[in-house]
């Protein structure tokens, strides 16, 4: 049975004439279908949005906080049904769909309890000699309509991390999830729907590019928050306008392993860290830069481990390991490694493709310049490459990319991890552990060409807010 899945425009849910179908990445077949807005529809959503504005602002911190803590709950109640869903529309494991859908459930309780310490500050004037007497207040207010484009890899956790603050910081927002994967985010719109968010404050909309693209550029829209690949996102930065932009954008991240670590649980946490989602992930662990002491035992036990993965349906709760999202990524896959080979890459293994699925693959003595070492990989594919003198040079070789999301260093030195946290250029620096880590309270985003501005709940409310000053 194809179900069918109406979008949600402005607190209704509707069909157009533009209808077409999920395909289930595993499978290859098609398992459900819905539509697609055009710009005449995206127009209502906007029309509605600003309308529904001044609505939304009256709500008291605490009537917003109720709504988010339903929609959290409710998120909850249906974690099961959500999980596979989402499991069907993008291939993810059902595991990792669960934990997706649990880290949605907290993404909204965490913005239900910002919501009631929204920014205030009160400040004092008298430092220059006429602010003697003089007071003020510094109250937040919010950005206006915002726009949200979410990528495929985490079709509903992604979509929440734009959701969730709109509501907490009083904004309208529409939402265009990924075309492949927007079946989670409609489902969303009807838990949505039942609360007491004010109509018209939330649209989903599944569109092409085209359509899409009066998101970016319309001046009504103050905010565009974006999630997915740089080329896109800078380029729709320059035809964004005078509106604010946030991007959190692709990543190339690197992985040190410092002779100075002591621990067993390296390869366990290097094999999630380069295969999870199969690679298709920003803070996928694409680099691995080992201390040459201990290179060789790391290849081996890495390439071991990666040896037992196997390609499994992922609606099995043992799958770790499925498919790619399309066939086109694979074959771009296959063709990166086949290229890093020409120019003189070993393959340690991996390397295959059938359909879609690719196999996880290892590779070192990569040339920089290869796409698999200087590019976002965005598939089940790593180097592995050797340092042999301090921290600093493997802090070196880790920034040698135009990205900058975040990286990760196993050692005991305080020392070697100080260097690090204060060096690396990136966003986020995840101590003996993968950079395939994120806790949704925290600020995630990167530098270079990785993105501008920070996610993470309370620091993506702040961009939805404007400071405004009283003096007297």
């Amino acid at each position: 049975m194809i179900n069918d899945y109406k979008i949600y425009c402005a607190g209704e849910f509707i069909s157009t004439p533009q209808q077409f179908e999920v395909i289930n990445p595993y499978s290859q077949t098609p398992f459900a279908t819905t539509y697609l807005a055009d710009e005449q529809i995206i127009n209502k959503a906007i029309v509605q949005g600003l309308k529904s504005a001044s609505e939304l602002n009256e709500l008291s911190s605490g009537e917003r906080s109720n709504i988010l803590l339903f929609i959290s709950n409710e998120i909850n109640a249906n974690k099961t049904y959500l999980a596979e869903l989402l499991c069907k529309e993008s291939a993810k494991p059902y595991k990792y769909a669960l934990a997706e859908i649990e880290r949605s459930v907290h993404t909204f309780l965490i913005a239900a309890e910002e919501t009631k310490r929204l920014p205030k500050e009160f400040i004092s004037l008298d430092w220059a000699p006429n602010g003697k007497n003089k007071k003020g207040l510094v109250q937040h207010f919010p950005i206006g309509l915002v726009a949200g484009i979410a990528p495929f890899n985490f079709p509903m956790n992604l979509a929440v991390h734009k959701i969730a603050p709109a509501i907490a910081a009083a904004c309208p927002i529409i939402l265009k999830p990924a075309s492949k994967t927007p079946l989670s985010t409609l489902e969303l719109a009807k838990i949505i729907d039942k609360s007491n968010l004010p109509k018209g404050a939330l649209s989903i909309l599944p569109c092409s590019r085209e359509a899409g693209n009066i998101l970016i550029t319309d001046e009504r829209i103050k905010l565009l928050s974006f999630t997915g690949s740089p080329e896109v996102g800078w380029k729709m930065k320059a035809n964004a306008g005078t509106k604010k932009v946030v991007l959190e954008l692709g990543g190339n991240a690197g992985v040190i392993i410092s002779d100075k670590y002591t621990k067993q649980d390296v390869i366990t946490k290097c094999i999630y860290g380069a295969f999870a989602y199969s690679g298709q992930i920003c803070i996928h662990a694409q680099r691995f830069i080992v201390h040459d002491s201990l290179f060789h035992d790391f290849v081996m036990q890495l390439k071991k481990e990666t040896k037992k993965i196997q390609n499994q349906e992922p609606t099995s709760f043992d799958c770790n390991f499925s498919v790619m999202i399309d066939e086109e990524n694979a074959v771009r896959a296959e063709n990166w490694v086949k290229e890093a080979m020409n120019e003189g890459a070993q393959l340690i293994c991996g390397g295959e493709r059938k359909g879609n699925y690719f196999s996880p693959t290892i590779l070192t003595n990569c040339p920089t310049n290869s796409k698999v070492y200087s590019e976002e990989v965005f598939a089940p594919i790593i180097t592995i490459e050797p340092y042999s003198n301090n921290i600093s040079e493997a802090v070196k070789q880790l920034n040698k990319t135009r990205f900058g999301l975040q990286c990760g260093i196993f050692t005991d030195s305080v020392e070697e991890l100080n260097y690090c946290f204060e060096h690396a250029e990136v966003g986020g620096v995840i101590h003996n552990d993968v950079p395939t880590i994120r806790f949704d309270q925290m600020p995630y985003g990167g530098i270079k060409e990785s993105g501008l501005g920070r996610e993470g709940v309370k620091y993506a409310i702040q961009d939805m807010l404007e400071p405004k000053v009283l003096v007297w």
